[in-house]
């Protein structure tokens, strides 16, 4: 098959993009490495949450004053330094009154010393509590002991339109404590990790956001954090006005898992396709170009325990190969399925292992009924 495959749970090819992290190498000229691609449960909150944002709104400076004594730069120092892995610095926000800051774990990883410096220019040794390489989200911890701290409020990413102002703050450059802002430029969108796995449901910003910036908050207009600024996409390495954000409900999943367990498990379908587009639909004889074809289905998978089946047939029309059989899903849980981002959100907003998920998918002309049970996803 000539076209890239997306796995569940992480998508693996269709166009070249080059994706750039914020992290800010010290004493060196700038440059960061490239990542190539193509193409609930309810938990425990530990920190301050709302659940709807505000109707009120302030103004950029307003926004931060409230927040410049919450946001933290980070400076790192690396057990083994390397041509993409450097001492630097990166940005990060704290979490909670007990010295829990957020930021990303490219920015921690490999640390050998992590030091936080506040915008009052105290300074203090941080550890690593948590990481999640997979949503690229860290939870470091000071000392709180006779420190004030300003946890920021972890707004309602959910909420988010396009065209919404947003601001950050963080520090690009390692120019402490800027701020820019702009504007919500779309939602959903899916961000490629070297490990093969995307991050779903991230938010695409053209606020201006360069290296160093990595880890810290991107703010709605009522000073509420509404995600963490992790890369941008650039072709130089400079910002071109397409940045993106972790999400603020990704955070609030994911982080209070990270203070207790150190970690957090993902889960995992294990299937193999691509989206269903016109071509495909019209050898396949669809009234609809919606779906996400499953072309492999991995072996002692939850997809292999429910029944799922992959491709086994193809046919070759004008020098292209297309699957004639393969089964297409189109609804997870009730939901509609145009692509496969559509069930990447879905795991990542509302399912956790061990979860029952319910599956519409189109086999041989029929729509027949899948249930299958989610497990923890594999490394590799």
């Amino acid at each position: 098959m000539n076209k890239a495959l997306a796995s569940v749970g992480g998508i693996a090819g269709a166009g070249i993009i080059i994706f750039l992290v914020l992290f800010s190498f010290q004493n060196i000229e700038m440059s960061t490495p490239d990542l190539i691609v193509s193409n609930g449960h309810d938990t425990t909150k530990v920190g301050e949450t709302i659940s709807s944002l505000k109707t009120d709104s302030y103004s950029l400076t307003e926004i931060f004053e409230m927040s410049e004594s919450g946001v933290v730069r980070v400076d790192v120092e690396r057990n083994v330094e390397t041509q993409f892995n450097r001492d630097g610095i990166g940005s990060g926000f704290v979490y909670d009154d007990t010295g829990n800051i957020i930021t990303n774990n490219h920015v921690v990883y490999d640390a050998k010393k992590i030091t936080v410096t506040f915008v009052d220019g105290e300074s203090y040794l941080a550890e690593i509590i948590g990481n999640d390489p997979y949503t690229d989200i860290a939870v470091i911890r000071i000392n709180s002991t006779n420190v004030m701290l300003n946890p920021l409020t972890i707004g309602n990413s959910n909420n988010l339109k396009v065209g919404e102002q947003v601001a950050t703050i963080g520090n690009p450059f390692g120019l402490s404590a800027s701020m820019t802002s702009g504007i919500v430029s779309q939602i959903g969108r899916l961000l490629p990790q070297e490990s093969g796995y995307s991050i779903p449901d991230v938010i695409q910003t053209d606020a201006a956001i360069n290296p160093g910036n990595s880890g810290g908050p991107l703010l709605d207009m009522n000073g509420n954090v509404v995600g963490i600024n992790t890369a941008i996409q650039s072709g130089t390495g400079e910002f071109a006005g397409i940045g993106f954000a972790v999400p603020a409900e990704t955070v609030k999943k994911i982080v209070p898992a990270l203070i207790e367990n150190g970690g957090f498990k993902h889960p995992w379908i294990g299937i193999q396709g691509h989206d269903v587009d016109p071509e495909l639909a019209k050898v396949r004889g669809l009234d609809s170009s919606k779906g996400f074809l499953i072309m492999t289905v991995i072996e002692d998978s939850p997809a292999e325990h429910g029944g799922l089946q992959g491709v086994t047939e193809t046919v070759e029309i004008d020098g292209r190969e297309y699957p004639v059989d393969g089964d297409i899903i189109i609804t997870v849980d009730g939901e509609t399925v145009r692509k496969i981002s559509d069930i990447l959100v879905h795991l990542q907003r509302n399912k956790i292992v061990g979860d029952a998920m319910e599956l519409e998918v189109l086999r041989d002309g029929q729509i027949i009924d899948i249930t299958i049970i989610l497990e923890e996803r594999r490394d590799n």
